[in-house]
Parts: structure tokens; sequence; C-alpha cells
């Protein structure tokens, strides 16, 4: 009898703790004032309408003034064709390393709420320069005189591109804290919002693709048909919209605290290990330095559990014999935790998968170069309308769309029956999908251009810079796959380095994710460069030439489809390698 009434008692002290852990995130998760939350009003779906609000504008207001850029330096600054494509690379570029300026300040110093508020203000006042250059004639040199067209003056370059590379400063710091202050709302040690937080990355991307569609279609328009004032004022007006939502959700918000300088953590690991070069790693793990309390050292932090790899690294953690004479384990430039050790134990495991990202990007850069190529020299015409080759984007839009409620209501339900993961697709399998589809995209743009140069032939126009009567809809199946593989791979990549990354890092791994886009263009580059260097020698046209009608533009694209498939057994390989993440 005592000893039922014992398990009874054990029972309600269990069911009471139970439902403490349940007022409470168990994630170290606070209000704005630094007290711990409650889950019953704070976070979760509540409150990320504003977030996902947020992003829809702000990429809506980025797009706004990305997608026709290149035609506001051309047309009214009167650049010519190859400074004004420049400039925007070289802008479009510093846009995707600006995440690290963000992502550091975000980890290190304010939290990923203030630090979204700091540079969404520059990136609205970037917004709200660059309407006032577009509006004031004084601010834009003459309209063109027949052929003369004068340039810009050293003052109106300066407004112009003083506004420009505000907004390149301000969405770099917002890029990389707005996904993850999203998933911050979903409590990591509940399991129940562990899923719930799964589906918010697929609506988080759908949202930027909702901003995209509107800018690529309606506001590229008004800045073609009703003035560039307007065309720039309205993202402008947007990205006021932006700032509005985000703060409205205050109330409702669940935020991390910042951690400290991860840099500077990991110098202090490797620094320690160095001294301690000849000390033996001790087979016992428990015997390796942790802070007793429940907490870890790192602010924000939880602690890691202790893994078997990289042992070398492990010394930094190793109490010396003077360091526990004296009882002083403060300096942390010679004695480190187990957690701190495996933060960089993780970012080193996470780098081959981050490498693999970066030939996919590759991949998806071919939307807007070698695809729009192919589509210029192909039956453009619909009824008594002429399509715009570069138009034809809107179907990988339309396609992440398309995909990401699909994915999130059907697939993923359906996958979590078969493989009884809580979100269907580990990240790790998610991606994977994405990589091989990203191999069909690749197979089917070559297959279509196969198709192109046999009319060609047949007609006997390949010496002739002409369009194929082949209509330009065929490459809808290549932008659908391009689409379907986003969905998997860019979403499982914004879930992995998340989920995998360590507590007081996320921001930093979320904008490493985000460095991929700017090294798969460079790679891009770096691979047509090579292409067209061997294949015009001995006076041969080669792959690309300027007439794509005697090239061999589908050798290109089952060049990238092989490199993707090449990618994927890499990758396939470092998934299996790969041990995650173990919190305590």
């Amino acid at each position: 009898m005592g000893t039922r009434d014992e398990e009874t008692l054990l029972l309600e002290d269990a069911l009471a703790e139970s439902e403490s852990n349940r007022l409470y995130t168990g994630d170290g998760s606070v209000d704005i004032k630094g007290n711990p939350v409650l889950k019953s009003n704070t976070g979760n779906w509540r409150a990320c309408p504003f977030i996902l609000g947020t992003e829809c504008c702000e990429r809506l207001a980025y797009y706004g003034i990305s997608t026709n850029l290149v035609s506001y330096l051309t047309k009214k600054l009167h650049e010519g064709n190859v400074s004004a494509a420049r400039n925007v690379t070289t802008w479009q570029g510093t846009c995707y390393l600006t995440p690290l300026i963000g992502a550091v300040l975000a980890d290190a110093y304010w939290g990923r709420y203030w630090t979204i508020a700091a540079f969404s203000t520059l990136y609205f006042i970037g917004m709200c320069t660059l309407t006032v250059s577009a509006t004031i004639p004084a601010f834009m040199p003459p309209e063109c005189i027949d052929s003369v067209c004068p340039s810009a003056s050293p003052a109106q370059y300066l407004i112009f591109f003083f506004g420009l590379y505000l907004i390149a400063l301000g969405t770099g710091g917002i890029k990389p804290c707005v996904s993850s202050f999203g998933a911050d709302q979903f409590d990591d040690t509940d399991s129940v919002e562990r899923v719930k937080k799964g589906s918010f990355f697929n609506w988080f991307y759908f949202s930027i693709n909702i901003g995209a569609l509107i800018s690529s279609s309606l506001i590229v328009w008004i800045q073609d048909n009703a003035g560039w004032g307007l065309g720039f004022g309205i993202p402008a007006l947007f990205m006021g919209i932006a700032i509005a939502s985000f703060f409205s959700g205050t109330p409702l918000y669940r935020f991390q605290k910042p951690g400290g300088s991860p840099i500077t953590r990991f110098c202090q690991v490797l620094v320690a290990s160095f001294r301690k070069w000849n000390v033996a790693v001790p087979d016992d793990s428990s015997l390796l330095y942790e802070t007793p309390d429940k907490n870890s050292a790192i602010e924000g932090s939880r602690k890691l559990l202790h893994t078997d790899e990289l042992k070398c690294l492990d010394r930094a953690a190793i109490i010396s014999d003077a360091e526990s004479r004296r009882g002083d384990y403060s300096d942390p430039w010679k004695l480190c935790t187990v957690t701190q050790v495996e933060e960089l134990k993780i970012l080193i495991r996470m780098f081959p998968i981050w490498a693999t990202g970066i030939v996919f990007s590759a991949v998806y850069a071919q939307m807007s170069t070698m695809f729009v190529e192919q589509g210029m020299v192909m039956d453009t015409s619909a009824g008594s309308f002429t399509i715009p080759a570069a138009s034809l984007s809107s179907f990988d839009v339309i396609s992440v769309i398309f995909w990401v409620p699909v994915y999130d209501k059907f697939l993923m339900p359906l996958a979590r029956k078969i493989t009884g993961k809580e979100r269907g697709f580990s990240e790790l399998q998610r991606m994977g999908i994405g990589l091989f589809i990203s191999v069909l995209c690749m197979s089917a743009a070559a297959i279509v251009e196969i198709w192109r140069l046999s009319l060609a032939r047949d007609l006997g126009v390949t010496g002739e810079a002409v369009a194929v009567p082949l209509s330009i809809f065929w490459q809808i199946p290549q932008y659908f796959l391009l689409g379907a593989a986003e969905v998997f791979t860019f979403i499982g990549q914004l879930e992995f380095f998340y989920d995998q990354s360590p507590d007081a890092m996320r921001s930093l791994c979320s904008a490493f994710s985000l460095l991929t886009t700017a090294l798969g263009n460079y790679l891009s580059s770096f691979i047509l460069t090579v292409v067209t260097f061997l294949t015009t020698r001995g006076g041969k046209p080669g792959w690309i030439p300027d007439n794509l009608n005697e090239g061999h533009l589908d050798y290109f694209f089952w060049l990238l489809a092989a490199l993707s498939f090449g990618n994927m057994l890499v990758y396939v390989f470092c998934a299996k390698m790969y041990k995650s993440k173990k919190a305590s």
C-alpha cells in the first residue's frame, strides 16, 4: 500500500513539474524586459503574422529596387551597359556580404530584435533617399537630346549611391535575423512547437516570393510606365509598412539574449587548445571542464553535450594541474567549457554541408542569365503579345508559391507517416531531394536547347542570330523544377542552419547560408569564363557565342547537370557522416 502511495506521489510530482514546464519556455526565451515568458500568450503562430508581413513587405521593397535597377542606371543616369551591369552586380554582391555584419551584431551584442529595428531604419532612410533622387529633377541629369545623353554629376551620383548602399547595409542587417527571429518564437524543447517551426520556414519562404512576384510584375510596370519617383516611392512605402508590422508584434515576441562575440569564443578555443597541445585528452569526457550551473556560461545558450569528433579541440577544456590547485577557471584564453568547444566543432562539421550549397546556387544563378539568353532566341510571341524572356522567371516564383503549401499540407504529413520524423523529412533529406531536382532542372534546359538547335539546323539558320520558331513556354518545366528545388534546398538550408547552429550563433550561421548565394554567382561566372576560354580556342565559336544558333548551350547545361549530380553525391556522403547537435 505504501509503495502505491509513493508511486502516486511521484506521478503527481511529475505531472506538476510537467505543468510547470508548460507554463514557461524551456529554451531560455525572455520578453523584451528580460523576464521569462509564458507560453500561453507569447510566440508561436500568434507572433508570426507580424514577422511574415515584415518579410513580405521588405522583399517587395528590395526586389522593387533590384529587379529594374539596371534600367534606371542606363535610362536615367545615362550609364553604359557595362558600367550599369558592373554597378548592379557590385551592389547585389554587397547585399549578400553585409549579412555578416548584422549577424555578428545580433549574436554578440544587440540581439535579433534590436538589430532588425536598427537596420530597418537605415533601410527606410536609404529607400527615401533613392525616391528623392528619382523625383527631384535637380538630382538627375538632363534628358537625352537625340543621341546626346549628359552624364550624372558627382553630386547626383553621390545622392543616388548613398541611398543605394544604405539599402545594402539595411538589408544585410535584416536578412540573417528575420528568419532566425521568427524561428525563435517556437520552443525547441516542445515537440509540438518544433513541428510548427518547420512549417514556419515554409511560409517564410512563401512570403519572400509573394513580395518578389508583386515587384517583378506590378512595380516594374509602374517604373517603366508611370515614372521612377512613384516606382521607387511605392517600395519605400512598403518598407515603412514592414517596420510598422514588425514593431506591432513586440508584446507577443519571444527574445533570445545575445551571447557575446562568437569569433572571440572560437579564438579562445584555438588558443587554449594550442597551449595544451602536449596534454593527453582523457578518455572520460566528464573530466573536461563545464560549468556546474544548469545554464551555459554563454549568455542565451543551452549547454552542448560532448561529442567524440575533433578531439584535438577538447584540449581547450582540460583542467591543468595548476588550474586545479588554484581553483581559478575564469580565464577563457586558457580554459574553455565543453559547450564553447562544441560550438566550434559544430561549425566545422557544418562546413561540408554548407559548401555543397554553393554549386546549387550556381545552378540557381542560371535563371537570370543563361535561361534568359536561351529564351531570347525562342518564339516569344503569345497571340498579339510579345513576352520578355526575363519575365518567365515569374514561373519560378509561381512554382515556389505552388509547392510551399503542397509540401506543408500534403507532402510533410505523408512523409511523417512513412518516416516517423516530426517534420516528415529531416533537414538533410530535404536538401538532398532539392539537389536531385536541380539535376532534373538542368537536364530539362539541355533537352529544350537540343530541340531548339535541331530546329535551327533544319531551317538552315545556324549562321543567323535569329529566334527559332519554338515557343518560349517550353522553358516553363525548367523554371518549375527550379522552383521545386528551391522549396526543398533553400528552405531546408534555413531549417538546417537554424536548428543545428549553437543557440548563440544562429544569426551568424544564417548569414553563412546566405553567403552561398554570393559564392554561387561567383562560381557561375568562373565556370562560364573557363568554358568560354576552352571552347573558343582555334577560332571556334565556342559553346556560348553571341549567336547561340551556332553554339552548344546544351553542352553547358549538361555540364552543370553533371556538376550538380557530382555535388549531390558528395552531399550524400557528407550528410551520412554528419553528426547532429546535442543540446542539453
